[in-house]
């Protein structure tokens, strides 16, 4: 999971830091003056950005950031004609990229203002199915990194390790961790029965930014690309950090997604769908719930524990959804947040 979420106001005090010396040379290096330089609030990760005129981005991010991952996924995803930033000028070390600016509008903010949802969601759900289209026309192009069951199983032990261990201090009996390991296994099991195919992994309404040109969405943020569950940058669009959709309008908003492309799967119901993405969404959920909790607690990121209900949610409601999960309740039902203020 990428951890740069543009614009998230309690992390502005990083992002409002000056351009180093080093940056404003090396930016005068490409004709572009670094006076009126504007901070982008707000990142989880160790990059900075700030909004430069005339229509540009600059990217700083310093060791142990690394900026060939975004470089070579920007590479791949521009040469397959999807709606990415270009990059105009970068430099490995120390970590300097100047980027096209698409504008300050995201799908949050149409979203929050609550006109045409449905018309922008149905919008970012073509552009995953662009992306998955993408990945198997550019078959000649070096792979993504494989988002193999290991990888899946290590984002699922962050729930472990930082919900349960360091949020609410508790070690799981042996019988508990037997019966989670026994989920884990079955949710990893649904992610690797699944066609395999360019996953953004972060695909939410603050990485998809509204083109001032076009009016179409364009992603940001998608240096963790990996090769993997095509149900799997859906779950990152439906089940959202800012709005709870509900589970009626997410299942809704996912047959219309099946029915746009369906990848050559056998199904055996729009059912059988509904539950395969709601075990990735539970994947996906659980490992949330444990980035937070490290970014909250190892990074200082204190307002990352504040979507910790929502997610908690989330997953409550996928085990009460899925008859193959319902005897996982009694278990988790141990493990709800405290409520605010205990």
């Amino acid at each position: 999971m990428s951890q740069s979420f543009l614009a998230l106001n309690s992390h502005t005090a990083a992002a409002e830091a000056p351009l180093s010396s080093a940056a404003a040379h090396w930016l005068a290096q490409q004709g572009v003056m670094a006076a009126q330089a504007h901070a982008i609030p707000g990142d989880a990760s160790g990059r900075r950005y700030w909004r430069l005129p005339p229509g540009l981005v600059f990217m700083d991010a310093p060791p142990p950031e690394d900026i060939l991952p975004f470089l070579r996924v920007q590479h791949r995803f521009a040469r397959a004609a999807l709606p990415v930033p270009r990059v105009l000028a970068a430099q490995i070390d120390p970590g300097f990229v100047l980027l096209e600016d698409l504008g300050h509008d995201d799908l949050k903010g149409v979203l929050d203002a609550g006109s045409d949802v449905d018309r922008w969601m149905q919008r970012a759900m073509t552009l995953v199915l662009n992306l998955q289209q993408a990945g198997q026309r550019q078959a000649a192009l070096p792979p993504l990194p494989f988002f193999s069951p290991a990888r899946l199983q290590d984002e699922l032990i962050l729930f472990t390790d930082w919900y349960l261990g360091r949020h609410l201090g508790l070690i799981p009996s042996p019988q508990q961790r037997i019966t989670l390991q026994t989920l884990f296994t079955g949710l990893l099991d649904n992610a690797a029965a699944q066609p395999q195919v360019w996953v953004h992994r972060d695909f939410h309404a603050r990485n998809l930014i509204i083109r001032r040109d076009t009016d179409l969405l364009a992603m940001i943020d998608f240096q963790d690309a990996v090769l993997g569950p095509w149900t799997y940058d859906l779950a990152s669009l439906l089940w959202d950090r800012y709005w709870d959709w509900g589970r009626a309008q997410r299942d809704a908003w996912a047959l219309d997604f099946l029915a746009a492309h369906q990848h050559g799967v056998t199904l055996s119901s729009p059912t059988d769908f509904l539950r395969r993405v709601g075990r990735m969404a539970l994947q996906r959920n659980l490992k949330i719930l444990g980035i937070f909790c490290r970014l909250a607690y190892r990074d200082g990121k204190s307002g990352y524990l504040d979507f910790l209900p929502r997610f908690w949610a989330y997953v409550v409601d996928a085990l009460d959804a899925d008859p193959l999960l319902q005897s996982y309740q009694e278990l988790f039902a141990l493990w709800q947040p405290p409520l605010p203020g205990r």
